[in-house]
């Protein structure tokens, strides 16, 4: 991961630029549900954490790290949902690229071979976990140990804090989908599949877990 993975004491996190440009997901995310999706929601993320944390204890902590540290702790809910969307929006970014979809590279197909025996199987396995997650949340396409899985996840919950090694993610928050599809969730999560999925990122983050490193979801 090339931008900042351990943020400096008392220093902000920060917005990570976009990959690609506003336009560049058209005509299946357009450039206005983009600017909105980025520019507001996860923007409000990110100061939001940096003004919960400045001059606590957590102040310094790497996004990962103020994960694992507030999960599950009533009193510091808020750090937990902003510190975690920061690092999922960033995670789904990536999770997508302008002429996506296709094969995934040999070493992550041959992954979704003997966890569901084909790409369609495991395709459909993550659009069922899209369209059937009520409410707000996330499919993902997580590592468990040497297989492949898939999970979904309520709200601002991610598998850092399962175990689980995300490859690949989709955003099923109604933001991410409303101004382009209304309630066509199904639709939104079909058209991300067949053509803006970056299996390049998937084999990326599979890379890094096999050498030891972190998946790159990180502001």
């Amino acid at each position: 991961m090339t931008s900042t993975d351990i943020i400096e004491k008392n220093a902000l996190h920060v917005l990570p630029a976009l990959p690609y440009a506003e336009n560049a997901l058209d005509p299946v995310i357009s450039a206005n549900t983009l600017s909105f999706h980025y520019g507001k929601h996860h923007k409000g993320y990110v100061d939001t954490l940096n003004k919960l944390v400045a001059g606590t204890e957590l102040a310094g902590l790497s996004l990962e790290q103020l994960i694992n540290e507030t999960a599950g702790q009533a009193d510091k809910v808020a750090i937990f949902n902003n510190a975690a969307q920061t690092w999922n929006h960033t995670f789904y970014w990536r999770s997508l690229r302008p002429k996506g979809g296709g094969e995934p590279p040999a070493e992550v197909m041959d992954l979704i071979k003997t966890a569901f025996g084909n790409l369609d199987a495991c395709k459909k396995e993550l659009a069922t976990a899209a369209t059937t997650q009520f409410g707000s949340g996330w499919a993902w396409l997580v590592l468990e140990g040497d297989k492949l899985k898939v999970v979904k996840t309520a709200n601002a919950e991610t598998p850092l804090t399962k175990g689980a090694k995300p490859l690949l993610t989709i955003d099923v928050w109604e933001h991410a989908y409303y101004l382009d599809f209304q309630n066509r969730r199904a639709d939104y999560v079909n058209a991300v599949l067949d053509k803006l999925i970056n299996w390049d990122f998937a084999a990326d983050n599979l890379g890094e877990i096999r050498s030891g490193q972190a998946p790159k979801g990180k502001s």
